[in-house]
């Protein structure tokens, strides 16, 4: 039934932010399709079944993806033996960062490990409907999309939710 404390409950929630909501998960677009692949010979999500997998849309040139890069390869380093993958769809924002040596560059000077994709035609781009650097999307172990986040912040947030999908 009905009622108008129902109806305000539900608006209510509507106004928070949707972190705060439960969420549903969803079937999740693939990551192949572009390339080269750095770090890793070339990987779709049906090869990383059984994994969490974390992908992350950046790009080397963004001041806030740079921000979000050490908590990143702290979660590679420290979950991949439990499970996790993560996958960087490096998508360039400027001409310049579409360069695969000037990526292979960064890459090496900053440390980073876990498998990247070049998705300089915006191929995964377009299939996931992003619109953000830097953007995380969380999956299951089954392959299904369980939680985003764009831009900086809320990693606490975030590693929670690594946790409990490997648990």
């Amino acid at each position: 039934m009905i009622t108008r404390r129902n109806l305000l409950i539900v608006s209510l929630a509507s106004l928070l932010p949707r972190p705060l909501l439960a969420q549903s998960c969803t079937v999740a677009p693939d990551i192949g399709g572009a390339g080269p692949w750095l770090n890793s010979p070339p990987l779709s999500l049906a090869q990383l079944k059984g994994k969490v997998v974390l992908v992350e849309f950046w790009t080397f040139g963004c001041y806030n993806c740079r921000n979000v890069e050490p908590y990143v390869k702290q979660w590679h380093e420290r979950y991949m033996d439990d499970g996790l993958v993560v996958v960087g769809v490096h998508t360039p924002e400027f001409a310049h960062e579409a360069d695969p040596k000037r990526i292979r560059k960064y890459l090496a000077d900053n440390g980073i490990s876990h498998p990247v994709v070049l998705d300089n035609d915006y191929t995964i781009w377009k299939r996931w409907s992003n619109r953000y650097w830097p953007a995380m999307y969380l999956l299951n172990k089954s392959g299904e999309l369980c939680y985003r986040h764009f831009g900086e912040g809320r990693y606490a947030e975030t590693e929670a939710q690594i946790k409990r999908l490997l648990a």
